[in-house]
């Protein structure tokens, strides 16, 4: 399980990236780049990590699932996510 503090400050990320979307797009529209660089460090969109769902790991993160490699076949293998099935050949 990941820390709440980087759990915590990465919402925080993605909302000023919400924040900041409109004027960062319009920003780039008329080329201001002496603008956007006046804009908060945060409000860039490659700063938020992708982060499970359920113990908020970064690493090894499925985006189809929204959760950790580790997570995923746990609960593949308890059945809790539905269509999938272990392989076997």
């Amino acid at each position: 399980m990941a820390k709440q503090s980087w759990i915590t400050r990465n919402q925080r990320k993605a909302r000023t990236v919400a924040k900041y979307a409109k004027l960062r797009e319009k920003l780039k529209a008329e080329k201001d780049y002496d603008g956007l660089t006046l804009l908060p460090r945060d409000a860039s969109p490659t700063r938020v990590v992708n982060r499970c769902e359920v113990t908020g790991r970064r690493r090894g993160y499925l985006r189809r699932f929204r959760m950790s490699r580790i997570t995923f076949r746990e609960m593949a293998s308890h059945g809790l996510i539905p269509g999938v099935t272990k392989s076997s050949w």
